[in-house]
């Protein structure tokens, strides 16, 4: 390739970074048209602003063997806009020199079909190692022996990484919200980058994960954009963790300051045409620590079992109408916002009136919205033994913790359910037929007797294991 050639190429490179065209959201990026037999052609898969889910096989080429893929993806915020892009690298190493056709081939992408049409590629013989031209380094550099000694400046910029949450003191078993976010100014003109945020993310959500307390993670997948005022000043806040914690005990949860590092460019004092116009730098934001005071709950025989919420009953019964051995279902179900984790079995009374059998268990968590709330279902199966008029309210209860009313409560049934026929409560079990072998028992002596009188058998019996050792000396004797 001549000196003309690369600098066309470049000016090209130059173009398209000057007046960009819109992407699409899913593309196939092949690699260049020429390669040596010591590099690799690439096939690239790219997801923009959405997480790479699926995607076929990537192509065979002929003169090519596939050796290995390799994943990237980034989060990009520039004057209040986010992208996002996940790809998908599939590498190609050449068997040999020569011209290699790969013809066009369609990949399903996130459900949905994308077209490459393919190309030519030119193997030829090994590339020497050489330094890397840059697509924003000037050309002429080396070609004219010069070299300029380019001016970058550091851009501030106006955002900054808080950590907040929704209360700052509350009970024992109280839930509140966590939200680590990063607040970008609208004002902002500098360029910033996340990276690496998985590999950070984990370091900071063990600082910031509080032993005495229960977790519920909202799992943030994706960093979206959320605009917010602050002090009068317009932001995008862009949330990268947020937790809601249960204390367990009444020791004050410390938050320590966490630290993230960013991307951040700094930009070239004098642009030039062929000049790299920034050069990459990082800066680390640090959060201010937090403190959240814990409150005993007030006194209470049960306050060490009670959940805390704010809660309401929903119920289900299949009948209030009933006689008595016909058996009922009902549903005691504890809904609202809490630790829906930590309720326990409602209490039961038990007088034989009723038999309650212990219930099958079901819960639905829902974390959005800075909230955790869910259902607990709790169902029952009772079978009625007496007749009479029967408060359901006296057989389920559940006491709690109302936080926000800061009063101790009861959740308890209003159904009641009417039972009529004959009582059952002292009938016993009627044993089904156990078949022959119990009949057979009836039939049996059972007097005691002694093995003393059956030396015969005793004889026998010898007689029979004395045989066997015989024949199997034999028959290891034959082998």
């Amino acid at each position: 390739m001549n000196i003309y050639k690369l600098v066309g190429s470049l000016l090209m490179g130059l173009l398209v970074i000057q007046y960009p065209v819109s992407a699409q959201e899913i593309s196939i990026h092949l690699g260049p048209d020429e390669i040596g037999t010591n590099q690799a052609f690439t096939i690239t898969i790219t997801v923009e602003n959405e997480r790479l889910r699926s995607y076929d096989e990537f192509p065979e080429i002929p003169g090519f063997v596939k050796r290995g893929t390799s994943s990237s993806s980034s989060t990009n915020f520039i004057n209040g806009q986010v992208s996002s892009s996940q790809s998908i690298i599939q590498n190609y190493v050449p068997t040999k020199e020569g011209t290699y056709n790969l013809p066009p081939f369609i990949m399903t992408i996130n459900d949905q079909r994308i077209k490459s049409e393919g190309k030519q590629i030119k193997v030829s013989e090994p590339v020497q190692s050489r330094r890397q031209q840059d697509p924003f380094t000037d050309p002429f550099e080396d070609f004219f022996g010069r070299q300029q000694q380019e001016e970058y400046v550091d851009v501030d910029a106006d955002a900054f990484l808080a950590l907040t949450t929704d209360k700052n003191d509350v009970y024992q078993g109280e839930g509140f919200t966590v939200t680590l976010a990063f607040y970008v100014s609208e004002a902002n003109r500098a360029q910033m980058q996340f990276y690496d945020l998985g590999k950070q993310l984990t370091e900071i959500v063990k600082k910031l994960k509080p032993a005495n307390c229960w977790e519920e993670n909202f799992n943030i997948e994706n960093i979206s954009q959320e605009p917010v005022t602050l002090n009068g000043e317009k932001y995008n806040r862009y949330k990268i963790f947020q937790a809601a914690y249960f204390p367990l005990n009444n020791e004050t949860i410390e938050f320590p300051p966490v630290e993230l590092e960013l991307i951040k460019y700094k930009v070239a004092k004098r642009r030039t045409f062929f000049g790299q116009s920034k050069v990459e730098d990082y800066e680390t934001f640090t959060s201010r620590p937090k403190s959240i005071k814990i409150k005993d709950l007030p006194p209470h025989p049960l306050k060490s079992k009670v959940p805390v919420g704010i809660y309401e009953l929903e119920e289900q019964i299949s009948g209030q109408q009933l006689g008595t051995g016909q058996s009922f279902n009902y549903s005691f179900n504890v809904k609202g916002d809490g630790n829906i984790s930590a309720i326990d079995n409602p209490y039961l009374k038990e007088d034989g009136g009723i038999d309650l059998y212990p219930p099958n268990i079901r819960q639905n968590i829902t974390r959005g919205s800075g909230r955790v709330r869910g259902l607990k279902t709790f169902s029952y199966f009772g079978v009625p033994n007496e007749p009479g008029e029967y408060n359901l309210g006296d057989y389920f209860w559940l006491p709690y913790f109302d936080p926000q009313r800061e009063v101790y409560d009861t959740l308890r049934s209003d159904l009641t359910v009417y039972i009529t026929g004959e009582s059952k409560k002292n009938e016993m079990i009627q044993a089904n037929d156990l078949g022959s072998f119990y009949d057979l028992m009836q039939l049996e002596n059972n007097d005691l007797r002694s093995f003393a009188d059956s030396k015969y058998i005793s004889i026998v019996g010898n007689i029979f294991i004395f045989l066997m050792l015989i024949l199997t000396a034999v028959f290891i004797f034959k082998k």
